[in-house]
């Protein structure tokens, strides 16, 4: 029976698995470094409160339950060979398979900022939301205590990159102070709360139109985000954030969403990577020189249609693993691969409250505001992986449009309590 080894049970991974498992004559394993996957696009309400982290991670073996011949190890890869087809845990187990597929999926990437990696939160796992959420959370309750804590930055966020992530965390944060924090935190100055979305480039969401750019920074306005362009981050230090411009922010929370860039397994390949640590493949996903090899998700650099590398999307990673699947498949039944093609359906970004920018399909069809963002939460609840989680999500967006019932603001980690830098 053929054996095909799964590294990585995100978006392209798990599609993978659910693909290849309707064949019951192929033998899968799945290894993931946790046992559950994140639904990333929906970290940034986890990290607000908006959701609780039951509604961005599902198990893997509930998700995979009915799939006999799928078989999910809790284990992180530490390095492979890959003309072997063999990857080896960081505990010294090994894993060979006649197929290996690599989708290892993403890390921040901090551009080698000073302090960036140390002073800064990212948000790119489920652990950082929850981080992120406590600190946010310790930073309110200083504050509400200790009114002088607004003075020494306790109440300003800082958002370093103005891409999806950045400006959905950033209106999240907006739609926080203008709506719940009243209902939370009654005795706080909300007026003294400041959010500084912040880019070296000259818009918000480069990668859409003009009109969707600007749609989205004046609704970032009116949530009362700043936006501040044109100048780099120079380091993030203890209490502060400094710009090439000589600019500084005291702050104690830098949320940092200025990109991606491959896992550390790239690292360990023995392969010559590309963009992002990246590995380059072929039309049908495979990796050069590596028969039997294939590489998805944002552990890849996929070409599109134009030749250029897709972007590190769930709608990409998605459709990739799907593929991937049909071309292993083919493999065992002596067929060649064939080219992925990705079928765009289009991108999108949520603002806030009622405010979205959304550019549907390869013609790229520009909705903004109500209709955008009840677009967002369909087409993100699509995404989910079970029926469950589809109507649990749509229950806690309910409960937040129509009833004001917001996830309670619990500190599970206190060691967040922002420190008194002066």
């Amino acid at each position: 029976m053929p054996h095909v080894v799964i590294v990585g049970g995100g978006f392209a991974g798990l599609n993978c698995a659910r693909r290849l498992a309707g064949h019951p004559d192929v033998r899968i394993t799945l290894i993931d470094r946790n046992n559950y996957q994140q639904f990333q696009p929906l970290l940034y309400q986890v990290a607000t409160g908006l959701l609780s982290p039951s509604n961005a991670a599902f198990s893997l073996r509930a998700i995979l339950h009915d799939r006999p011949n799928v078989d999910v190890k809790l284990a992180e890869i530490g390095s492979g060979d890959l003309r072997a087809r063999r990857v080896t845990t960081t505990d010294g187990q090994t894993y060979q398979g006649d197929y290996l597929v690599l989708a290892a999926g993403s890390e921040a990437s901090f551009f080698q900022t000073p302090g960036a990696s140390e002073h800064s939160s990212p948000l790119y796992s489920l652990q950082d939301a929850e981080r992120l959420r406590s600190r946010i959370v310790a930073t309110l309750e200083s504050a509400d205590r200790r009114p002088a804590a607004g003075d020494e930055g306790a109440l300003t966020f800082v958002i370093i990159g103005a891409g999806p992530t950045g400006v959905e965390i950033s209106g999240a944060l907006g739609d926080l102070v203008q709506r719940r924090l009243k209902h939370t935190y009654g005795d706080l100055d909300r007026s003294r709360v400041r959010i500084v979305l912040a880019d070296r480039a000259s818009a918000v969401l480069p990668t859409f139109s003009t009109a969707s750019e600007a749609y989205a920074r004046a609704a970032l306005e009116q949530h009362g985000v700043e936006v501040r362009l044109g100048s780099g981050v120079k380091a993030v230090e203890p209490g502060s954030v400094r710009f090439d411009d000589g600019a500084a922010i005291a702050t104690h929370t830098v949320i940092w969403a200025g990109g991606l860039t491959a896992g550390p397994l790239s690292d360990h390949l023995g392969l010559t990577t590309g963009r992002g640590r990246r590995i380059d493949v072929q039309p049908d996903l495979g990796v050069p020189g590596c028969p039997g090899v294939y590489a998805i998700g944002d552990f890849a650099n996929t070409a599109g249609r134009d030749g250029r590398p897709l972007p590190q999307l769930a709608s990409v990673a998605e459709q990739a693993g799907k593929h991937c699947a049909r071309n292993i498949a083919r493999a065992i039944d002596g067929q060649p691969g064939e080219p992925f093609q990705y079928f765009d359906k289009g991108i999108m970004a949520m603002v806030g409250r009622n405010t979205a920018v959304a550019e549907l399909g390869a013609g790229r069809h520009e909705l903004t505001g109500p209709i955008a963002f009840a677009a967002w939460l369909g087409v993100h609840a699509t995404l989910l992986m079970t029926s469950r989680a589809r109507i649990e999500a749509f229950i806690e967006w309910a409960w937040d449009y129509f009833g004001a019932t917001y996830v309670d603001p619990l500190l599970d980690r206190p060691e967040e309590e922002p420190k008194r830098w002066s």
